[in-house]
């Protein structure tokens, strides 16, 4: 067999192999007998009937079979012999083929890209050195008392922090807001509408000048839409509303105490502030993580600058824009804006898509290099927690990952987090004093 190979472009080259006569003539003797064991002709028992027969029946199905054997063989042995880092499958173009003839093809195949693998150990990572104070704990358990809160009628005027329940009618320069901004009908008229008395809430302005009125009163309530405001037609307008309280509410926290803490299945209030302590402590522990690792992950970049196989970002930048479409569908972004930002849409694809595709290779040399295996018991755990998480039995859970070649993809991701783990244990940490910022408040899980 002989064996070339010509570079066409970075990550791409043609391949041309021929195979000689004699292996040819040997492969068409071996599959003829093949069809031979196994042909059924009227008058001869099954593997019996004569060669020439069977021939004459059977060529065209012998050579394509040939053919598709002596390629996929020879293309086999030809991309071990050199060497090849072959992605994806390869474009064949059938040269020359037939018995008595020596085999020709030629394929065009896309390779991994060739590039010294930079300095990964030690790269260096800021990292917040903050903790979860009492501070943050009370803040955390006053939200949770935040989903508890009630809603009491007061025979008082309003106060910040109050909620004024009020009926209201819009116009702008003497007309109705509807006549300017037809879709606004919420904002000309509403009964029994809640308002919260904070500042901003609402319009703005809007709540301020109800503070001291109580139920019966009637205030006339001038706003200024602001520039940027959600209705476009009112934006920069000025809006005049003729307002009645119907009645003012005060807000009711749950008693800070046992029978609260039980609320969240917590035995006590000491056990909440334990585990609202513990959600906090694991949450600035995933954020400090995530941080670290894209620091990481900007500096591995960085590093080093190669050629990327096209196929590959073409199938990458499809992910992404598939991606993309399906997080603003679920954020209510109707199909025509989709469609209208398509081009917007595909260019921020397209950059992403080639920072993964250079990543994944990045991360695959390096635990080429460092021998990070993922081993059959993770991959299996792994589908585990998944099935668990999709409410799905585990066998029937892995038999569809299997039919979509899924199991790739979760073997890819357990030595993503491998590789990732393996840079943040090695990396060069600068520890940064705590600001005075406070933690990012969100519900705790559990107690």
């Amino acid at each position: 067999m002989n064996v070339t190979v010509e570079n066409l472009a970075p990550c791409r080259k043609l391949l041309r192999v021929e195979v000689d006569a004699k292996a040819v003539d040997e492969a068409f003797g071996a599959m003829t007998k093949d069809f031979q064991k196994e042909a059924s002709l009227p008058g001869f028992r099954p593997g019996k009937a004569p060669r020439e027969l069977v021939l004459k029946k059977y060529e065209k199905d012998i050579q394509d079979e040939v053919k598709r054997k002596l390629i996929g063989d020879s293309y086999r042995k030809a991309i071990e012999e050199k060497k090849i880092d072959v992605l994806g499958y390869p474009d064949i173009e059938e040269i020359q083929f037939g018995r008595g003839q020596a085999l020709q093809f030629a394929a065009t195949i896309e390779t991994a890209p060739e590039f010294q693998l930079p300095e990964y150990k030690g790269l260096p990572v800021k990292r917040d050195n903050k903790s979860v104070t009492d501070e943050d704990v009370e803040r955390a358990i006053n939200l949770l008392r935040e989903q508890q809160v009630k809603f009491q009628t007061v025979a008082r005027a309003a106060q910040t922090g109050d909620i004024a329940v009020v009926n209201y009618t819009g116009t702008s320069d003497g007309k109705p807001l509807t006549e300017i901004a037809p879709t606004a009908r919420g904002l000309t008229e509403q009964k029994n509408f809640w308002v919260e008395m904070r500042s901003g809430a609402f319009i703005p302005g809007f709540s301020d000048q109800l503070l001291g009125a109580q139920a019966g009163d009637q205030r006339t309530v001038n706003v200024d839409f602001p520039t940027d405001f959600v209705t476009k037609d009112l934006a920069g307008l000025k809006g005049v509303y003729e307002t009645k309280v119907v009645e003012v509410k005060e807000r009711v926290l749950p008693a800070l105490d046992d029978v609260f803490a039980k609320s969240f299945d917590a035995e006590n209030l000491e056990k909440l502030r334990e585990g609202v302590r513990r959600d906090l402590e694991n949450e600035l522990k995933f954020k400090q993580s995530k941080d670290t690792r894209n620091q990481l992950l900007r500096a591995l970049l960085g590093r080093v600058t190669f050629d990327l196989p096209e196929g590959s970002v073409a199938r990458e930048t499809r992910n992404v824009v598939y991606e993309l479409v399906q997080e603003n569908a679920k954020r209510g972004v109707s199909r025509e804006i989709i469609e209208k930002e398509k081009d917007a849409i595909y260019s921020a694809a397209a950059g992403s898509a080639k920072e993964r595709v250079k990543l994944a290779f990045l991360i695959q040399r390096i635990a080429e290099k460092e021998d990070l295996k993922v081993a059959q018991e993770e991959i299996l755990q792994r589908v585990q927690t998944l099935a668990a998480l999709y409410q799905m039995p585990p066998e029937k859970f892995l038999k569809d990952l299997q039919k979509r070649n899924g199991l790739v993809e979760i073997y890819d991701q357990l030595a993503h987090e491998k590789v990732m783990q393996f840079l943040e244990n090695n990396a060069k940490v600068e520890n940064l004093p705590a600001d005075s910022q406070s933690l990012p408040q969100t519900t705790p899980n559990s107690a």
